[in-house]
């Protein structure tokens, strides 16, 4: 039953510490590129969708090589703490967090492009700062797409396989998540644990989103 717990365990907390990561860089993502339109803005938006077009794979490989021990961020963390990010589960977030930013910041971007400017021009004109308009009127009108945002960027780091796979590994009981472990069980032909995993994945998913509508209700 471990082979199961574990990896469970191991996903749910590197989702949740995911999504929260991508969550506050996606909020400020979606607001810089709603309201200041730029040339940079612009590029930096088709940066972030680039996770959604290119293999997990290949953005394991550039984790890869960002994180690795030849790498500036690699030698950096290994000097601090005796060891460096890749085959790790700190890893596992950070592939995380990369493949469900886009899927964050697209519908909160479009909600935020759907409020009325005049309503937020009004509260800067009240002498309200750029944080307070964020915080208490641009981000209340745009809940749907902020939970739809949380909801997509959640699923897609419970899901993640290629790019973790890549740059954490497989390693049991450290870095094998709920998706790495159902692939083992189908090559190694324990159908019943795929089938068991498979409903956990299933279910903790829809619970999720259930607990998410129902507190942003």
């Amino acid at each position: 039953m471990d082979n199961i717990i574990n990896p469970l365990m191991l996903s749910l907390r590197i989702s949740v510490i995911a999504t929260t990561i991508a969550f506050l860089i996606g909020i400020f993502c979606a607001w810089w590129f709603a309201y200041k339109k730029s040339k940079l803005t612009s590029f930096l938006s088709i940066v972030i969708t680039i996770p959604l077009v290119i293999p997990p794979t290949v953005l394991g490989y550039y984790l890869l090589l960002l994180l690795g021990r030849g790498s500036f961020i690699g030698q950096w963390t290994e000097a601090l703490t005796g060891q460096t990010i890749v085959f790790t589960w700190r890893a596992a977030v950070v592939a995380a967090v990369i493949a469900a930013l886009p899927l964050l910041v697209r519908p909160i971007q479009a909600s935020f492009e759907s409020i009325d400017v005049d309503v937020i021009h009004a509260a800067e004109i009240d002498g309200a700062s750029k944080f307070r308009v964020l915080l208490h009127i641009i981000t209340p009108l745009a809940y749907k797409g902020i939970l739809a945002g949380l909801v997509l960027g959640f699923a897609r780091a419970m899901g993640e396989f290629g790019a973790t796979l890549m740059v954490a590994g497989n390693i049991p009981g450290k870095t094998q998540t709920l998706s790495i472990a159902i692939y083992d069980a189908v090559q190694a032909n324990r159908m019943m644990d795929a089938h068991i995993m498979v409903l956990i994945l299933t279910v903790t998913t829809i619970l999720f989103l259930l607990l998410i509508h129902r507190w942003f209700k």
